[in-house]
């Protein structure tokens, strides 16, 4: 099972476990699987066990493929997010002027919001 949009489903975490868990079905299932499409003696001769194991061997290994491929995307794609992130920051730090504005606009809504409840000291 391939993803539709693996930009989207990277994005929303939930929406990224819910897939792989749709995804694992082959997996979880395989017991299962393999009870249904081998035959017991009985039934030996109707059905071709060889190509039986293949098709379902194909199976496994092309759906673990794709989960390891989108596994994969994602955290290339989260990746290269926090690598963005943590240098906006760092370019951040030197900018003083930015910093002081943030302080202002941080004390200014402490102010309004605890005015009436603390003041800070005036050294500070």
């Amino acid at each position: 099972m391939a993803a539709p949009s693996e930009v989207r489903t990277c994005e929303d975490f939930a929406e990224f476990q819910e897939l792989l868990r749709v995804m694992r079905t082959i997996d979880d299932r395989i017991v299962h699987e393999l009870n249904t499409t081998l035959p017991t003696a009985s039934f030996a001769g109707k059905v071709d066990a060889n190509q039986t194991c293949k098709e379902l061997y194909q199976s496994l290994r092309e759906a673990h493929a794709s989960r390891e491929k989108i596994i994969k995307s994602c955290i290339a794609q989260t990746s290269n997010v926090v690598k963005t992130l943590r240098e906006e920051r760092e370019k951040a730090q030197d900018d003083v002027a930015l910093l002081k504005q943030l302080r202002q606009e941080q004390t200014k809504v402490f102010n309004e919001r605890c005015r009436i409840h603390y003041k800070p000291p005036k050294s500070q």
